[in-house]
């Protein structure tokens, strides 16, 4: 993947990149690399999905001639399984908020947001070719049905509760007909959310459209506004709504009729929120990927939220019963990991070492732990510009990510781990040591120390003392001081 976006670099600016940084990977199949090269940088995007590809670069190339808020398209490969496009950096409406809570300037952001949402719907419908889509040309009836099928398959099925299978597919039947006939369709977005909204210069921006298609546009304001991640207020949920279609009033040139609008804007949020429950539910459940589940009691929150106080305005019962069952207690605390408090006693002893030398002591009374052998993942240590590296310098970090199996591999020991480490959470044990072997200690038994101690951080919230026995003793033969 680095070689092809480097190429693709080459052969566009007419020189090698000076460095590559691989980005944090998303919630899709697609790798990103920023490049830099003459005191600039642009961003290379490799995916396998040729058709997902084409739709994003359709759209880009539209998009641009319009003028609307989007990258500018650079380059693309001749294979099409690479493309460069231009750099807006990395501050996502998210972190704004995230960082700063909801301020008048935050607002101000969302505002331009949702403004600009409404332009672009608008705007980039006139014009394009809905047969370039990836999937569906309309999110229609089919559409609206196979995300609530995707709810039911990747979520609702893995909770193993009974309900009536026949009922429920009629109650879906009945609200993906209601959604259908909706008064307005432009361009949807599909995965419009705070995360997929770029902070430059002041001004927002827009990424990850691939999966446009035609729609209704309540499901990409459903989606920023109740994003679960972003928790936004109720105050600023409504404030938001109507700046929007006064944004879209604008857009079209006549008001909108905004009971209507309302009403098909719930049902939209519900499908929405469901949507995104089969996405944790499949990329944690099924994938195992550990971060989707943390992100499920978030959503089940929303979806809680929703249903105290919306309705989508028809009679749903086999429906409302499953919703009510997936928002219960039972199912929320099933979700839900168990965090340590300031008077948690347990501590976590998480160590890297070589087994050419001596195997980590266990100092405490009961014994115990885990051991995980590293050696059956490709050694970064033979390919010769990584040889004197370790396990924390980024060309390894990317080999152990990209070309290995070490991202399966860490899934497998988290499952183990988190078991053992909320049970003795609950039950006041104070020690557990977890360690991690390879051949000399240096590159793959570190990485995966260090990435467990940010996992159990993250989740459990638990003390963790990461020690990388080979490491540590380098470090300290080369802290002493000269002989005199």
């Amino acid at each position: 993947m680095t070689q092809a976006v480097s190429q693709l670099y080459k052969k566009w600016s007419g020189h090698e990149p000076d460095s590559i940084d691989l980005l944090p990977e998303s919630g899709s199949d697609r790798r990103y690399f920023r490049l830099h090269g003459q005191g600039k940088s642009v961003i290379g995007t490799y995916g396998e999905n040729i058709r997902e590809n084409e739709a994003f670069l359709y759209f880009t190339e539209h998009f641009n001639k319009k003028g609307l808020p989007v990258p500018q398209f650079l380059a693309v490969a001749e294979d099409k399984r690479a493309y460069l496009q231009s750099d807006l950096g990395d501050t996502s409406l998210l972190s704004v908020l995230e960082k700063e809570g909801e301020t008048p300037t935050v607002y101000a952001l969302f505002q331009q947001t949702v403004q600009s949402l409404a332009r672009l719907q608008v705007k980039a419908d006139a014009g394009l070719d809905y047969s370039r889509c990836l999937t569906n040309q309309e999110f229609g009836k089919q559409a609206i049905l196979a995300d609530l099928l995707y709810f039911k398959y990747y979520f609702l099925d893995a909770l193993r509760k009974p309900y009536d299978k026949q009922k429920l597919i009629d109650d879906f039947d009945a609200l993906s007909n209601y959604l259908t006939h909706t008064e307005y369709k432009y361009f949807l977005f599909r995965d419009f959310q705070s995360r997929n909204v770029l902070v430059h210069d002041q001004k927002v921006w827009f990424i990850d459209y691939q999966g446009g298609m035609k729609g209704a546009p309540q499901y990409d304001l459903a989606s920023l506004l109740w994003q679960a991640k972003a928790n936004l207020s109720a105050e600023w949920k409504e404030k938001l709504l109507t700046d929007y279609l006064d944004a879209l009033d604008r857009e079209i040139g006549k008001s909108v009729n905004r009971s209507v609008f309302r009403s098909q804007y719930n049902g939209y949020v519900l499908i929405r929120l469901l949507q995104v429950l089969g996405a944790y539910g499949f990329r944690g459940l099924f994938e195992r990927k550990a971060h989707f589940l943390t992100s499920i009691p978030l959503a089940l929150s929303n979806l809680k939220t929703y249903l105290a106080k919306q309705s989508v305005g028809i009679a749903l019962p086999e429906f409302e019963k499953v919703l009510q069952v997936c928002i219960s207690d039972e199912i929320v605390q099933r979700f839900t990991p168990t965090q340590a408090t300031e008077s948690t006693p347990l501590v976590v002893k998480i160590c890297s070492f070589s087994y050419r030398g001596e195997s980590p002591k266990d100092t405490s009374s009961n014994g115990g732990g885990f051991v995980f052998d590293c050696r059956g993942i490709v050694n970064p240590g033979r390919v010769e510009h990584m040889k004197t590296q370790t396990g924390r310098d980024k060309p390894v970090k990317d080999f152990l990510e990209q070309q290995t199996v070490m991202p399966d591999f860490l899934n497998s020991v988290y499952d183990l781990v988190d078991i053992t480490v909320e049970e003795y959470i609950k039950r006041g044990f104070e020690s557990l040591m977890v360690s991690f072997g390879c051949t000399g200690g240096q590159h793959r038994s570190v990485y995966a120390a260090d990435a467990l101690a940010r996992h159990l951080r993250n989740k459990f919230k638990v003390n963790v003392e990461l020690r990388h026995l080979v490491q540590d003793e380098k470090n300290w033969i080369n802290e002493l001081p000269n002989p005199a």
